[in-house]
């Protein structure tokens, strides 16, 4: 995709099927209820990873509809696979989703569940079943299960215990919640028809509803030894706590016919009072260059390969925040991305403009020379220095000024000096022959002409000579009198601020770097961070760890939230000023 294009992408107006569906249930009065509020959704993760861009999606559509329908959304977690699950993960979720800039507190009330708050009524919903016919305790091992399931091909065969008597399996149920049984030997499935085991649709051939597991949980301890699959945990889980619009990616469409079985058959129980929760689903946000599987993002990290889960290179919410990413531009790029029924992919390139759009208001400037080449002013008096003025942003002149000096010596960018120019070459070149040195501006100081330069034994330059012109100065009368066609920043080399900068980009090479079952660590990009010593000007010094900076002619940078200490920041470059990538 082209830079152009993906201008037009990222700026066309987004589309939103789901508005639709909230708008019209809010005018007919569907989820109308006394004391409820008629929208309220839940962002339902697994503390058992970070979250990452993907979430991000998922979050803001979620929060996005509660606020903008004076509804609420609760954070759940589903926290039904303690081998998995740590507190780590719950505390990282929670305040990732703050700072992305929601909140499930409102109105002096935390919206903040747990699927394991619900585990006894879960319990006694499933005991409920079976006593009415629609579970049985299955005795088959994984294998003769997997086996009798089918497949997309063949149909189900009914395990040898789906008749088991009510009363058989109401005892087993209770004995396997004593921990009579070993983990595997037993698990409740659901029966939602005689011909279940014949549904084209795979989910509702009896499908599993707890299973044994003797492990310790992070919040109930060693109470439970066994736990209640996704599936049934989800559909009760919504309608305790009155959710009205269920919110899914694609991925859980084929489990919707579960969804309304299992809502519907325990409100005939008396369980929930109508209207009953709805799931509703939408494309999942598939983002170009990077991998968002938890297994792979976690391989990324044990194997060294970044250095952690808020690696700047990672797509975690976490990392982006290292990396220096807004939340409200992670917010614009969700938002512009749209929702709907239709799978597609969406280029990093998009991101990296909503993150523009979002800095260049935004961001205070400044001047950092990345790749270092020595100045020497010669007809400037040694020892002296002259303050040179700059906006802190040149649109915001409320905003002030920064100043910064200019001295003897000052550092330029090595690509600011071409011994023999090439054509539309306007920087410094020596002088040739009769030909004097070309002129550069030296942005917000004075102009300059190149005299000449020193190289080492390699013959690359060193150093650069000129005089400068002392009626020249930036903002001063009769500046405007010389007319060059080169302007470049620099800094002092005897107030410069040395600092150490992360120059990072994406951490694969290909837009597509798992599909089709490659071996996407193939795809790494050995250029994805480098780091260097930078010379910026001496004001950098006060930046505060998440301070953002746009360094002129480079691109937008961060002081790193981890490293930076007062008067040492670290900078990270968030993204350069332009895609370096839409050609590629």
């Amino acid at each position: 995709m082209s830079n152009d294009n993906n201008n037009a992408a990222a700026n066309a107006p987004s589309s939103n099927f789901l508005r639709a569906i909230v708008e019209n249930d809010i005018a007919t009065g569907k989820h109308k209820r006394p004391g409820l509020p008629s929208v309220i959704t839940r962002f339902p993760p697994e503390p058992n990873g970070y979250l990452h861009l993907g979430h991000a999606k998922s979050i803001c559509v979620n929060f996005g509809l509660a606020r903008d329908y004076a509804g609420r959304c609760h954070l759940r977690f589903d926290d039904t696979n303690p081998e998995k699950e740590e507190q780590e993960y719950v505390d990282t979720i929670m305040d990732s989703v703050k700072w992305l800039g929601f909140s499930w507190e409102q109105d002096g009330e935390a919206w903040l569940h747990y699927a394991s708050d619900y585990f006894d009524k879960l319990y006694e919903m499933a005991e409920y079943l079976i006593k009415t016919g629609k579970a049985y305790v299955d005795s088959q091992s994984a294998e003769e299960m997997a086996k009798n399931r089918g497949n997309f091909s063949t149909l189900g065969t009914n395990s040898p215990f789906r008749n088991r008597p009510a009363e058989e399996s109401l005892q087993l149920f209770r004995d396997m919640k004593a921990g009579k049984y070993k983990d595997g030997e037993h698990i409740l499935r659901a029966k939602i028809s005689e011909d279940a085991m014949s549904s084209p649709n795979m989910n509702m051939r009896d499908p599993a509803l707890y299973r044994i597991r003797h492990a310790h949980h992070h919040r109930t301890g060693d109470k439970w030894c066994i736990y209640p699959m996704y599936d049934y945990t989800h559909p009760i889980s919504d309608a305790i706590e009155n959710i009205t619009h269920s919110i899914c990616t694609l991925e859980f469409q084929d489990h919707r016919p579960f969804y309304d079985w299992l809502v519907d058959t325990l409100a005939e129980g008396g369980f929930f009072q109508r209207p009953v929760p709805r799931q509703y689903e939408f494309a999942r946000l598939n983002t170009t260059y990077v991998v968002t599987s938890k297994r792979k993002l976690r391989q990324l990290v044990e194997e060294g390969i970044v250095s952690g889960w808020d690696d700047p290179r990672m797509p975690t919410l976490v990392g982006l925040r290292r990396r220096g990413f807004t939340p409200e531009s992670i917010q614009l790029f969700c938002e512009r991305s749209g929702v709907s029924k239709a799978d597609g992919w969406i280029d990093m390139g998009n991101l990296e403009i909503a993150l523009r759009d979002d800095l260049d208001p935004k961001a205070p400037r400044g001047i950092a020379v990345l790749r270092p080449l020595k100045l020497i002013v010669d007809n400037f008096p040694e020892g002296e220095s002259v303050e040179c003025a700059a906006p802190v942003h040149p649109h915001h002149p409320e905003w002030g000024t920064r100043s910064f000096p200019f001295s003897k010596e000052l550092w330029i960018e090595e690509e600011d000096f071409m011994e023999v120019p090439t054509k539309g070459y306007f920087r410094f070149t020596p002088p040739v022959d009769d030909k004097p040195g070309s002129r550069v501006r030296l942005k917000y100081g004075f102009v300059a002409e190149c005299t000449g330069y020193d190289k080492d034994e390699n013959g690359k330059a060193t150093a650069v000579h000129v005089n400068y012109f002392p009626d020249s100065k930036s903002g001063t009368p009769g500046a405007d009198n010389y007319k060059v066609k080169g302007t470049i920043t620099w800094v002092s080399a005897a107030n410069a601020l040395q600092a150490e900068v992360r120059l990072y980009d994406r951490l694969f090479t290909d837009p597509h770097p798992d599909a089709g079952g490659k071996d996407f660590k193939a795809a790494l990009n050995p250029k994805a961070l480098e780091t260097i010593t930078a010379y910026l000007e001496p004001g950098l010094a006060k930046a505060n760890a998440e301070d953002r900076f746009q360094f002129e002619r480079h691109g937008y940078f961060v002081a790193d939230r981890v490293d930076s200490q007062p008067g040492k920041p670290v900078f990270n470059r968030i993204t350069t000023l332009k895609d370096s990538w839409g050609g590629k």
